[in-house]
């Protein structure tokens, strides 16, 4: 089944920024996003830590940055972000409760999509898209499922999408549900040939297409960024090493190659070329848009620009956007 109408194409990605109740309202009333996705939670919450589990922006030539552990402190001077983030510390019944509340109390007529992003084991994530689909069937408003397996923060747990055994356990354990809504999975950056081939053959290998929509791609792990005054790293991280995940600007160009290929080569498959494309990466302009669009992007997520720049970049990029066809 194919995504949800999204109009205006744009929505926000699974982020810090969408953590809370009041910033899921905030980003539902916006008239500039075509929907809304939920930061990546988990039956239970997942135990975050502030003293380790943090982001900054910061600035890719000198490394300049902001302070860290404070999701509303924005950089609008820097580009590129850095994270040691778990997921959402919100169990997921709890956003499912937010959305429902969110929805009724709106004056929006024609309710907007909400993207539902969730994670654990196969097992579970299977539960979550049951409690989703549960919700679905008594609210107005469209729902879907993201299943993130590409985190790559999460200590001795490798991103499941890298691993072709890995994406089959998940797609088996989705296999044995009812299946009512849209359903997809939010993969790590692909950097050689040899996963995407894991990602394409995996998905062939169970025969009627077995996800709706692929959101390309999560933040590029094992990076580092130090403080420019002390030489040491600029965030903490569970493993003390303050490496996290690289998003924004310097992600753009990987982003929009992982888009392309995911695209080229779902459409060489007659079985998987319904699959839908949430292109997420670096964008934070109408050429940014423009250029997801491009390589093949159904619509386009924004993460790191929406941390630096606030609700108001949505309008910013769709201005530009109109600006740009007259």
């Amino acid at each position: 089944m194919p995504l949800p109408t999204i109009d205006p194409p744009l929505l926000n990605s699974a982020n810090p920024w969408c953590s809370t109740r009041e910033d899921l309202e905030a980003l539902y009333a916006c008239p500039h996003t075509g929907a809304v996705t939920t930061r990546t939670s988990l039956l239970l919450g997942f135990p975050h830590d502030p003293s380790i589990h943090q982001h900054a922006f910061f600035s890719m030539q000198s490394h300049q940055a902001t302070p860290a552990s404070d999701y509303t402190i924005s950089g609008k001077e820097y580009p590129a972000s850095l994270n040691t983030l778990g997921y959402s510390p919100t169990p997921l019944d709890t956003y499912l409760q937010w959305i429902e509340q969110i929805i009724a109390a709106s004056p929006i007529k024609k309710a907007k999509p909400f993207i539902v992003s969730v994670t654990g084991s196969p097992e579970e994530v299977a539960e979550c898209y049951s409690r989703v689909a549960a919700l679905a069937a008594r609210i107005s408003a469209p729902l879907a499922v993201e299943a993130n397996l590409s985190c790559p923060n999460i200590a001795n747990k490798p991103p499941p999408a890298y691993s072709g055994s890995a994406l089959k356990e998940y797609l088996d354990a989705l296999e044995k549900i009812p299946r009512t809504i849209p359903l997809g999975f939010k993969t790590p950056p692909y950097t050689y040939a040899g996963q995407f081939k894991t990602l394409i053959d995996t998905l062939c290998g169970n025969g009627t297409p077995p996800i709706d929509f692929i959101t390309a791609t999560n933040t590029l792990g094992s990076c580092l960024v130090l403080d420019s005054q002390e030489g040491k790293p600029l965030l903490p991280s569970a493993a003390g090493t303050g490496i996290g995940g690289l998003a924004g600007e310097p992600l753009h160009p990987l982003a929009l190659g992982n888009v392309a290929t995911l695209r080229q080569l779902l459409d060489e498959h007659s079985e998987l070329r319904d699959i839908d494309i949430i292109g997420v990466g670096g964008v934070s302009d109408a050429a940014g848009l423009a250029r997801m669009q491009a390589v093949g992007a159904k619509v386009v997520a924004i993460g790191t620009a929406l941390g630096r720049e606030g609700l108001p970049v949505f309008a910013k990029i769709l201005h530009g956007a109109k600006t740009s066809k007259l």
